[in-house]
């Protein structure tokens, strides 16, 4: 092996510092190419994965998508940071410009904050100004009208939600199911609150389809449940592949606000029902938007999906006398009339300012929906703002049509949280740790306007009794019975004599003594009262004779 000395001869001395130095060391190289290949790739995989699981992602995209001071603010911000990137070298120059610590002023660093301080300043500014928009559009599509509709006495709302969850918990008999949300429907021209039967578990979240409906008839008092039985392929509380929600947002329009399911029965064949609104955009005095109803879109059991238009859902069958207009739209519409005189108003003299008045009781929030004689009605109570408890005005929103009605009494009137106080003072025996009025809902007979208030025990197991509150001189009318509270939504004086008292108390005229038929649960499936006049006797049939023979009756009273 030879040694050859080192040359002297520049050229001849880099062709060795070549060969010595192989292989070639590239690490400058990569450290100096751009990232863009690895950066596309996780961004291309990032998106898909975000396509897939968009459903997931509704809430925080469309909260962006419908305020466009948020949106632009991003846009022009991307914008901005795209292009110092192709004019300064590369992302790189960009982190680099935001993250430093030199404190040297820059085009973008200015740029960014005056964007995040102008947004998040003027967002407030922004929603003010929808409520504003939105507020001209309600009061000027709504009519004022001189007296409310009667309701519809053969169709009372008697049963509120809290006890329609109790009555269908207490007879559900399949434990691989549970209840869920209640809402209301309509059937065969009856209001029930109506519950998907769902699966209870994850196991059976998993592997199991929505099993069918629950109805809880809300026109009596007595636990009248039923349930319509059969599977549907896509349904609620299932795991979210099967669930009426991803495939709305999977099939259907994304950027829209789908409202709660409601379980519809048309010719025993079960539905979803889904309202929804969509936003309409306005560029002055700043770039805002407000919420309109879009339309409905229908679930069959067999998974398909069906998206009506506002006039093709209100003449299909299938919706008849159901909600269709989306209650949370009713409720915000009615809410945003306080800026009827402006933003600076709502801050300073507060003239004829309202708010959705407060009432008391468990998951009674406004609106409520009743069927009156002109159909099924939305029904928002508002008082004026402040400490006042007087009604100002009733809104009523068509259920159906959406179409708007604003009732200002003449006389000064009662309101919802007085008259539950005025329940509770006709009542002075009655133990109120136990019981709370729930459900006051503004009612007409002959044209007199009443509180209809229900008293419902603590632990809502059932309706104790219906009071009726004079919504002009206080009287308070009380009754226990269903008969006897459509008799007199009807204009008829009663059967059962009402009183300002106990309803279980024993007066001349009062029934001396209440029956009730009790399941094992504890929930009162009937009750029977019975005068002085009348005595009870309960015959129990005998195996042994084709006779009967007396048994004891229990009853509550005197």
């Amino acid at each position: 092996m030879s040694t050859r000395p080192p040359s002297d001869d520049p050229d001849e001395q880099s062709s060795d510092d070549e060969l010595t130095d192989w292989p070639p060391d590239d690490s400058d190289q990569h450290e100096s190419s751009p990232p863009w290949i690895p950066l596309g790739i996780v961004g291309i995989v990032a998106v898909a994965i975000g396509w897939f699981f968009r459903p997931w992602l509704h809430g925080l995209i469309y909260a962006v998508y419908t305020t466009p001071l948020l949106l632009f603010g991003i846009v022009t911000g991307s914008i901005a940071a795209w292009a110092t990137a192709r004019a300064g070298g590369g992302v790189e120059t960009v982190v680099n410009a935001l993250t430093s610590n030199d404190h040297t002023i820059t085009p973008l660093r200015v740029g960014v904050v005056v964007l995040v301080i102008t947004a998040f300043a003027l967002m407030p500014i922004a929603n003010a100004v929808a409520g504003v928009t939105l507020s001209d559009q309600t009061m000027s599509q709504a009519a004022t009208v001189e007296r409310l509709d009667d309701v519809d006495a053969d169709n009372p709302r008697i049963v509120t939600r809290a006890v329609a969850d109790r009555y269908a918990s207490n007879t559900l008999n399949r434990p691989q199911y549970r209840v869920g949300d209640t809402d209301i429907s309509v059937v065969n021209g009856t209001p029930y609150w109506a519950a998907p039967l769902a699966p209870d578990g994850l196991f059976n979240t998993i592997t199991k389809r929505q099993a069918g409906t629950v109805l809880v008839d809300m026109t009596t008092q007595q636990a009248n449940v039923r349930s319509v039985d059969g599977e549907l392929e896509t349904g609620v509380g299932t795991i979210f592949h099967r669930n009426y929600r991803w495939e709305l947002l999977k099939s259907q329009p994304y950027l829209v606000d789908y409202g709660d399911p409601k379980m519809v029965i048309h010719n025993d064949t079960q539905y979803i029902a889904v309202p929804y609104s969509e936003p309409t955009f306005h560029l002055t005095p700043l770039p805002h938007s407000t919420p309109q109803w879009g339309g409905v879109a229908i679930i069959d059991p067999s998974g398909s999906i069906e998206t009506l238009s506002p006039s093709e859902a209100t003449a299909s069958p299938i919706l008849d006398n159901q909600q269709l207009y989306p209650e949370n739209l009713a409720l915000q519409s009615v809410a945003a009339t306080k800026y009827r005189n402006g933003i600076l108003n709502t801050y300073t003299s507060h003239e004829d300012e309202i708010e959705i008045a407060p009432l008391p009781g468990d998951e009674n929030d406004q609106p409520f929906f009743i069927l009156s004689e002109s159909g099924p009605q939305y029904v928002v109570a508002v008082e004026p703002y402040g400490n006042a408890q007087g009604l100002q005005e009733l809104w009523t929103i068509d259920g159906q049509s959406g179409a708007f009605e604003r009732y200002v009494p003449d006389d000064s009137l009662f309101g919802p949280q007085r008259a539950a106080d005025l329940v509770r003072q006709s009542a002075p025996q009655t133990d109120w740790d136990r019981f709370t009025p729930a459900e006051p809902i503004l009612t007409v007979i002959d044209d007199r306007e009443y509180w209809q208030v229900r008293v419902v025990p603590e632990d809502n197991s059932g309706i104790a009794y219906v009071a009726f509150v004079d919504a002009r001189s206080g009287d308070v009318d009380s009754f226990e019975q269903t008969d006897a509270i459509t008799q007199f939504l009807r204009g008829e004086t009663p059967v059962e004599t009402p009183t300002e008292t106990d309803p279980t108390d024993t007066t001349a005229g009062t029934p001396t003594v209440i029956v009730q038929r009790v399941a094992e649960n504890g929930t009162v499936i009937e009750t029977m009262t019975v005068y002085d006049d009348e005595s009870v006797e309960i015959r129990t049939p005998t195996n042994s004779t084709a006779g009967t023979e007396n048994a004891t009756a229990r009853a509550l009273g005197s």
